[in-house]
């Protein structure tokens, strides 16, 4: 009989058993949707060949033959012929801020995927058009100046001739940001604004700011320049959430593991996702670890938070995993790998010992930020002193990016029963670690093969929003030819992993970070029925074009969440986007090479608020609203040569 442990918080020997026996009867309903006639990786080494999956009440409840799949179904049955298709497991992140991001994505222009400096700076041109005072337009994170043609960021002068009034601000990875004239207004930063620790406003000649800020390596002071900003509405938060769960469905992410994140207080930022599920609204399972956001007073903030929540408290869709990924913040060793590696303070250790030593005895599974091996030994010494006085024992505890952990503080990992999230920041950060480490140094950063070897679970994620992209396939890209977005060969052969090998590490291996392995992660019998269907071949294409994948179908517990190309007709109503000047309405989310992205005849209608062609001009305006001419007063513009858009 399968085991049903998994779905119980606790229960008598009683309801164990009526949930197992309920749990089992499911396994005999009539599917309510059968998938067929499909190439399935289902990571289930007994059964590697099936072609088709039979789903009810929200579980596989069977993976077999296209013919011995067809005999269970039944007259309200949904058959969806899959035509040859790839299906893989849904995705599942093992380390993001879905959370966080959610609540802003509708604000941001996304420069994820876009390819080249021109490119991009036409995008925020457009943008700037679009965007009403006081509102800024802000681009935050997920992209790499490698990522571009011409290997650059664009100039603050480039950003000030285009938003001389808007408030830019642009966010570069954990390593600074650029704002313009009109943001530098807005934060209230001039001549008298100090530096604070760890960071830096670069200035002129005449001790004004430039615009350039610097974490040195400190990113707090480009994260508390970024809070300064205007919020979407409650209600605005509500429907920009639901847009980016929507986003990464069409990715085929199905699940994440919410790493917290600065700023985000709880209870009160988590209303709205809370909200979201108490509404049966998540497209994407989320589970959430809590992130301390008091300095000196973290222990309180756990002490609290013990009281009042517990691991695993919710359901299979929005559910408490834990503490960190910051426990206290004398242990941020931040990466900014442009800076030295920085020295860890001497209080840290004492200041981890109470808080990890708590969070033990009210057995939370916790997760701590750990870049440089240095700082990991220091970790791995208070773990040890804890364990000895209160044993971890089987407890979930989770060392975050370990871009440098060493072999021997792989082994202590091992022998205390961690697991290592590993993130595709090396595919945004690696040249810049090479010039400061060199690349001998780089050739396994992190060591995943090691740790595999070592028996250490891996659990693979993205770290999204703000610094590396939210798209996963850039990451199953990234370990499979060992090359950055950029180009740079990282790694060699032996440091490299197959494409099913990455993909397990994406789904059944991320399971473990939750405490759910077993209960999602693989194509089988009685695991959670998500899915995603690449819009090409995953096991066969060119390995240069993994990173342009998508997911033409999404399922998340037997339900539809995307459906776009052949299979547009399944897909779910959808969503108003709100407010109307939102970068996601014209430009979406991730750039894809070869998706349809926004057209200057797209951006020109909504520039001008009109939804037909203009009678004077048609709307060839976008064009030249795009060319270098004084065209950023469009009313003024267009309306001297009588344009009839602006009647």
């Amino acid at each position: 009989m399968l085991n049903r442990r998994h779905a119980i918080a606790g229960g008598s020997a009683i309801s164990a058993l009526l949930a197992t026996f309920a749990f089992t009867k499911d396994l005999n309903m009539t599917p309510d949707l059968i998938l067929y006639n499909a190439k399935l990786t289902t990571l289930d080494r007994t059964n590697p060949n099936a072609t088709a999956v039979a789903i009810a009440g929200g579980v596989f409840t069977a993976v077999d033959t296209d013919a011995e799949v067809m005999k269970l179904k039944g007259p309200k049955t949904k058959l969806i012929d899959l035509k040859g298709k790839r299906v893989i497991p849904g995705l599942n992140d093992s380390h993001t801020h879905l959370i966080r991001g959610g609540l802003n994505y509708l604000m941001e222009l996304r420069w994820d995927g876009v390819a080249s400096v021109a490119e991009a700076l036409d995008m925020l041109k457009a943008q700037v058009a679009l965007t009403p005072a006081p509102q800024w337009v802000r681009v935050v994170g997920g992209f790499t100046e490698h990522q571009f043609a011409e290997k650059r960021l664009p100039t603050l002068d480039e950003i000030n001739a285009i938003a001389p009034d808007t408030p830019v601000f642009i966010l570069h990875l954990y390593d600074r940001a650029l704002l313009n004239k009109a943001a530098l207004r807005a934060v209230g930063y001039d001549k008298d604004t100090p530096n604070p620790p760890g960071g830096e406003i670069q200035r002129d000649s005449a001790g004004n700011p430039t615009g350039l800020l610097i974490a040195k390596p400190n990113a707090l002071i480009l994260y508390a320049t970024l809070a300064k900003g205007p919020k979407l509405s409650p209600a605005d938060q509500v429907i920009s959430t639901r847009h980016y769960m929507k986003e990464l469905n069409r990715l085929g992410i199905t699940s994440v593991i919410d790493a917290g994140g600065g700023f985000q207080n709880y209870p009160d930022d988590y209303d709205t996702i809370g909200t979201l599920a108490k509404n049966d609204q998540l497209t994407v399972r989320i589970a959430y670890n809590l992130f301390t956001q008091n300095k000196g007073k973290e222990l309180e903030d756990f002490q609290t938070w013990t009281r009042i929540v517990k691991p695993g408290q919710g359901d299979g869709m929005y559910r408490h995993n834990g503490a960190g990924e910051m426990l206290v913040f004398s242990a941020a060793d931040f990466e900014d790998f442009r800076e030295p590696r920085p020295e860890l303070a001497a209080t840290m250790e004492d200041e981890l010992y109470a808080v990890t030593r708590h969070l033990v005895e009210n057995r939370w599974p916790f997760r701590i930020h750990g870049t440089y091996d240095e700082s990991i030994s220091r970790f791995l010494d208070v773990f040890e002193r804890v364990n000895a006085e209160v044993p971890f024992d089987g407890l979930h505890w989770i060392i975050d990016h370990a871009e440098t952990v060493s072999a021997r503080n792989i082994d202590r990992i091992k022998a205390l029963g961690g697991g290592i999230a590993v993130q595709h920041r090396m595919a945004y950060q690696g040249e810049a670690f090479v010039a400061r480490y060199g690349a001998k140094a780089a050739e396994q950063t992190p060591p995943v093969t090691k740790v595999l070897a070592a028996g250490v679970p891996v659990g693979m994620g993205t770290d999204a929003t703000r610094v590396a992209s939210y798209n996963p396939w850039v990451g199953i890209y990234w370990l499979v030819t060992g090359k950055t977005l950029g180009g740079l060969q990282l790694y060699g052969p032996q440091s490299r992993l197959d494409r099913e090998e990455v993909v397990r590490l994406y789904t059944e291996g991320s399971a473990w970070f939750s405490t759910e392995n077993g209960k999602k992660g693989a194509l089988k019998v009685g695991q959670y029925a998500d899915i995603a269907v690449p819009n090409a071949d995953l096991m066969r294409i060119p390995e240069s074009d993994i990173k342009d994948l998508y997911s033409v179908l999404t399922i998340v517990g037997g339900k539809i969440v995307h459906a776009q190309d052949a299979f547009k007709p399944l897909a779910p109503a959808a969503l108003p986007i709100s407010p109307d000047w939102s970068p996601v309405r014209t430009f979406g989310g991730y750039q894809h090479k070869k998706a349809e992205i926004a057209s200057l005849d797209k951006i020109s209608r909504i520039a001008c608020a009109c939804g037909t062609d203009c009678k004077v001009h048609g709307h060839a305006h976008g064009g030249a609203y795009a060319a270098n001419i004084p065209a950023s007063n469009l009313r003024d513009f267009w309306g001297v040569l009588g344009c009839a858009c602006w009647a």
